[in-house]
């Protein structure tokens, strides 16, 4: 194609040009590994806008994925390959490093220790998946910043050859073909790995992760919940399948999941049982009127106005007989001490001499 005389340009394309160059690119919308052998010698024609470029690693080529949404889905989508996860139960025990509650679909983990994955799958996916990890603030006012590491912990010397950025929170463990990644839209930091098959005699692939930030860290998570999307991906970028589960990265992840769940137990109205607690029990009784803070003196004299004859009588016997029982009651009060007192033996043989006894021996 020859350039303008006149502005020295190359004039565009024309449409049967354009056609014939883009029919040359493989189809994005098949899954497969057939129509992306041949896509590095491609690689010269730019591709379409929402589309991103995923490291080398996967299949020795350069494979295209769509950009991720700046809002990502937090929805479980199990897929038409039935994607589940599963954690081991290691209870709540003290010296636990990682442990998952199901009531409440968390993992509490400790800092920089292994937590297990279990992804399982109804049926194979296609040659070339990869799973994709990705961290987001779990409330809607953070959701649209993007999980880092503290800066304390970002400048920490890590041993090993670690090829993960330093801001990223999350990585695998014990898997050579891991790669990192950050979204040129969106800034998010995700861990890729390729999709391998269960072993034989297992139902579950397991894939090791590590969070290398407390939640409560200042300047990174700062006690602010996150969610962790782990999300199927066809080597086209298409997604498959997607589960989400919050995590809480802590010094003791078995305290905290006891804490946790009996505050979620009382909320719901919940025995430890499991039955519901009635917030206001029935009763017939009239309720018992509050104590009173100050006791009357018995000591102290009223003086009372009453109309008429009849009914004055009938007070002062009422009076009369509580005057009467006080009496009684003092009496047998001093008999009942007295009685303990006999009932004193002296020591070493002598006789407990009492005040009247004394009276009379003079």
């Amino acid at each position: 194609m020859e350039p303008s005389s006149e502005t020295g340009m190359e004039p565009p394309l024309s449409q049967e040009t354009f056609e014939d160059l883009w029919s040359l690119l493989p189809d994005p919308l098949q899954t497969g590994t057939g129509q992306m052998e041949n896509f590095a010698e491609f690689s010269e024609y730019p591709l379409a806008p929402d589309m991103t470029v995923l490291q080398e690693g996967l299949m020795g080529n350069t494979v295209p994925t769509v950009t991720s949404s700046a809002v990502p889905s937090t929805e479980d989508y199990a897929g038409s390959y039935g994607l589940k996860l599963e954690f081991q139960q290691n209870g709540t025990a003290k010296s636990v490093t990682c442990t998952y509650s199901t009531d409440l679909n968390k993992l509490f983990c400790q800092l920089a220790k292994t937590c297990p994955l279990l992804v399982r799958v109804e049926r194979p996916p296609p040659l070339g998946s990869i799973l994709r990890a990705t961290a987001v603030y779990k409330k809607s006012e953070h959701v649209a910043e993007v999980v880092k590491r503290c800066p304390h912990h970002e400048r920490s010397v890590e041993p090993g050859d670690d090829p993960a950025p330093p801001s990223h929170l999350m990585r695998v463990e014990g898997n050579s073909k891991a790669y990192y990644m950050e979204d040129v839209g969106t800034g998010r930091h995700s861990v890729c790995v390729p999709y391998e098959g269960p072993q034989v005699g297992t139902e579950c692939t397991t894939v090791l992760y590590n969070y290398m930030c407390n939640s409560s860290c200042m300047g990174g998570m700062n006690r602010r919940p996150i969610l962790t999307i782990i999300t199927l991906e066809s080597p086209e970028g298409l997604l498959l399948g997607r589960r989400c589960f919050e995590v809480r990265v802590c010094a003791c992840p078995g305290r905290d999941r006891r804490t946790e769940e009996d505050n979620c137990t009382k909320k719901r109205g919940l025995k430890p049982n499991g039955k519901r607690e009635l917030s206001h029990p029935p009763s017939s009784d009239p309720p018992l009127p509050k104590k009173r803070l100050v006791e009357e003196d018995d000591e102290e004299t009223f003086t009372l106005l009453i109309k008429g004859r009849s009914r004055y009588e009938m007070i002062k016997k009422l009076n009369d007989a509580l005057e009467l029982q006080e009496s009684l009651d003092q009496q047998k009060l001093s008999i009942k001490c007295r009685k303990c007192r006999d009932e004193i033996k002296p020591k070493k043989g002598k006789k407990l001499l009492v005040k009247d006894e004394l009276q009379d021996s003079e």
